[in-house]
């Protein structure tokens, strides 16, 4: 007979020896202290440390206005929606919030979800399912969300390497004219940094008469004028179909949505399972995620001193002689190449100098690519900073000569 309990508890006990099991940290978020946060350690006693693997990118979560607006509709409307979208779900605050988002990304509507995964897999699943044959070309380096939305649809997918225009070209030239095709990639990858050739991508696919759907969620708040993204920076005419984004990042809140044209944004919100049975976002949440965007946009401040953070971030990196790698966004990947090695790092930079960096191992990071995933934030300070790089500085050289030791004996 099958031993349920059993079968499941070897599974993690396999996952725990190859180093890819995931601890999480039960933390005290403050809005006052933010990036700091306060926490237990195994024997009880309270102890503090320096997040430096949010995405709250300008902290908005703790931005007092947003803040105060999701206290205010919260105290007018209750917690939560009561429904899906259909089944009185949608209130004026949705309805403002699509309008926002649409207007923010150029489009004619806009869709919300509960969250960006959630907005990836039915928008995917839907499209893929309504174009009969439809193919989809993916990045290689795709978000996972990205990779179940394509397989929920039972459509073909064809994958191009990583940010490779003309590995891309020569897939769309193979395919038969009249055949429905989409590309899907991301904006900024949120493991390595690396920024795709959005233009380049959207001309080409103008050219083969292919859809185009890129997430921008790592990207939006934080790029373009406004704060619309990668996408933002193109001429309307150059610009992808479908946007997905979210409001969880960049904009501090939480959902996710999409933005398209009418038509497209109509035929997921009337076909998409994933938006027709979910119960809606909270009213004060769409209430804060708009306010949040408006804040956004119209301050460019917040954008320029974020990306002077993480310049004086990288400077201090080098400064103290810790290799990361180079890339054009805003993500700072430390190599590890090992899960066990990365977890250990991760936990005394935690434990000996309250530095709190979650390791990146797999399957969100291939075998060999293993990490420690650096963010900084508008609120993080240079003496933050110092810490960070001695620190880093510190455990990698012991790492290295423990290391080197193991692999001679």
């Amino acid at each position: 007979m099958t031993d349920y309990r059993k079968t499941l508890e070897q599974h993690m006990l396999r996952l725990k020896q190859e180093g890819n099991y995931r601890y999480f940290l039960d933390v005290q978020k403050s809005a006052r202290d933010f990036p700091r946060f306060y926490y237990e350690d195994a024997q009880g006693n309270t102890r503090t440390a320096v997040n430096w693997c949010s995405n709250d990118y300008l902290c908005m979560s703790v931005h007092e206005s947003v803040a105060g607006r999701l206290a205010e509709v919260a105290r007018q409307s209750g917690a939560g929606s009561g429904g899906t979208r259909n089944i009185s779900g949608t209130t004026v605050c949705h309805r403002e919030l699509e309008q926002t988002l649409a207007s923010l990304h150029r489009k004619e509507a806009a869709l919300l979800f509960g969250g960006a995964y959630l907005a990836n897999v039915t928008a995917l699943s839907t499209l893929g399912k309504l174009f009969p044959g439809m193919v989809f070309l993916s990045d290689e380096r795709n978000h996972a969300s990205i990779i179940e939305g394509i397989k929920h649809s039972g459509a073909e997918k064809m994958i191009f390497r990583h940010n490779d225009i003309q590995h891309l070209e020569q897939l769309l030239t193979g395919l038969p004219a009249d055949r429905p095709r989409m590309i899907v990639f991301e904006s900024v990858y949120s493991m390595s940094g690396n920024i795709a050739p959005v233009e380049a991508i959207v001309r080409l696919a103008q050219q083969h008469n292919a859809l185009t759907y890129v997430d921008e969620v790592h990207a939006v708040g934080l790029y373009g004028r406004d704060g619309g993204g990668i996408s933002a920076l193109l001429q309307a005419d150059h610009a992808p179909d479908i946007i997905n984004g979210t409001l969880a990042k960049g904009f501090g809140v939480t959902g996710g949505y999409i933005a398209a044209d009418r038509v497209i944004a109509d035929a997921v919100r009337s076909f998409g399972s994933g938006f027709i049975f979910t119960t809606s976002l909270p009213p004060a949440i769409c209430a804060a995620a708009a306010r949040s965007i408006r804040i956004v946009r119209e301050d460019h401040r917040l954008r320029l001193l974020f990306h002077e953070k993480v310049r004086q971030l990288r400077q201090m990196l080098a400064a103290y002689s810790v290799p990361w790698i180079p890339n054009p966004g805003h993500i700072t990947p430390v190599r590890i190449g090992d899960a066990v090695r990365c977890r250990e790092i991760a936990e005394r930079l935690l434990d000996e100098c309250g530095v709190y960096v979650q390791p990146v191992n797999y399957p969100t990071v291939p075998k060999g690519e293993e990490c420690l995933r650096i963010t900084v934030t508008t609120r993080h300070s240079e003496a933050d900073m110092v810490c960070l790089a001695e620190s880093l500085q510190y455990l990698l050289q012991a790492d290295r000569q423990h290391h080197s030791v193991y692999i001679a004996a």
